[in-house]
């Protein structure tokens, strides 16, 4: 062991965590779900901490801006050696999401961790 900090698997971009803000202002406390493709495409989706029911089989990436990041089981199995990266582009989000009617959407980027990080990250 190098002593070396384990990979973040989500981070943010200054723009991703300015529009959270400015949500966060209007809605109070976030979640991110990763969307699998459905509906909205694979958009991170931003919710009411509320109103969204983490699944037994969701797997929480970390959190960005103070609001946890989920990802399904299935589609993390895919991604797990994959960082995800969420910025923000022009556009309207995902029906569901909060950034809907922002003309802001939230957008997930992704990079693949390197040998010397795969080594690092847990299980």
């Amino acid at each position: 062991m190098t002593g070396e900090a384990m990979p973040e698997r989500v981070t943010a971009t200054p723009a991703a965590l300015a529009l959270l803000a400015e949500i966060q202002q209007r809605h109070g406390p976030v979640l991110f779900h990763q969307s699998g493709g459905c509906c909205d495409g694979s958009s991170p989706m931003c919710y009411p901490q509320g109103d969204f029911i983490i699944g037994d089989r969701d797997v929480k990436l970390g959190e960005i801006g103070g609001a946890p990041v989920y990802i399904g089981g299935a589609q993390y199995e895919a991604w797990k050696h994959t960082q995800l990266i969420i910025d923000v582009v022009p556009g309207r989000g995902g029906m569901f999401s909060l950034d809907n009617g922002t003309e802001r959407r939230f957008l997930t980027r992704s990079r693949a961790f390197d040998g010397s990080e795969i080594c690092r990250l847990p299980g």
